[in-house]
């Protein structure tokens, strides 16, 4: 459907999943106390004005419900704020970019876990050496470290580093994740972590790695991509997305308000 014709219902399920996002990576140990972000993009608002979703300042994720996610614009300037504390406008640098950039991105989520950020950390970044990696193979882009993300000229290189990347490695950083759907991005993210914790694991023994062959992993990798194509392409029920939403029921009851 496109932007700025999206139904009610369809606005708060975004606000639903994007909270289910928060508490799915709270719940995954892989949030960093009040910072770092999960962003979804609104339809435009009545005058096209671009619009966004994000988490109130100061809450923890596990704190993140549908009725207290603030919106904002391109820029951050809040247009509307249940909560009343506003939003870390510094932590939308990274994601107004991309958000602006990239339009087949609904959401954008951004972590600092010790795996993501290990691996973030060296030269070779992530490695095939399993099926969870391989899905990455080929598909991860990186962007050097400038500092904590401030100023708004690091935008634009963000955004050319990215290129047409759904996952970035922010070197000496963390990570960065796109999706189609909020769905998706934290599928990404979860399989990401889990990657990077494998390989943390499997360097630390001091045995010798066997990385997979490039024809390989780019074969496992462009299954998963078809995979995640017929999910987004189909819009229907998402198995996986319904496990994790009542997951979420059985562990923290009442996060949907």
């Amino acid at each position: 459907m496109p932007d700025g014709t999206t139904t009610t219902a369809t606005t708060n399920d975004l606000r639903r999943d994007l909270a289910a996002a928060y508490r799915l990576i709270a719940l995954h140990g892989m949030d960093d106390g009040i910072y770092t972000h999960i962003s979804a993009r609104l339809p435009e608002g009545p005058e096209g004005e671009k619009r966004f979703l994000l988490n109130p300042y100061g809450l923890r994720f596990e704190e993140v419900t549908p009725d207290n996610l603030v919106t904002i614009d391109e820029t951050g300037a809040v247009i509307d704020d249940p909560y009343g504390a506003g939003v870390n406008a510094a932590g939308f640098t990274i994601h107004s970019a991309v958000h602006m950039a990239r339009h087949d991105a609904v959401c954008v989520l951004h972590t600092h876990t010790v795996a993501g950020v290990a691996v973030s950390s060296v030269q070779e970044g992530l490695l095939p050496l399993n099926q969870w990696s391989a899905q990455f193979f080929g598909q991860i882009a990186f962007h050097d470290y400038e500092g904590i993300a401030l100023n708004l000229e690091e935008r634009a290189r963000i955004v050319s580093d990215l290129g047409d990347k759904r996952v970035m490695l922010l070197r000496n950083h963390g990570t960065l994740l796109l999706g189609r759907s909020v769905a998706e991005a934290v599928k990404y993210a979860l399989n990401l972590e889990r990657s990077c914790k494998a390989q943390v694991a499997a360097l630390g023994m001091g045995l010798t790695p066997v990385v997979l062959p490039d024809d390989v992993a780019a074969h496992t990798a462009g299954q998963y991509a078809r995979a995640y194509d017929k999910m987004e392409e189909q819009g229907g029920r998402d198995p996986e997305w319904d496990a994790m939403l009542r997951q979420l029921d059985s562990q923290t009851p009442g996060w949907a308000g």
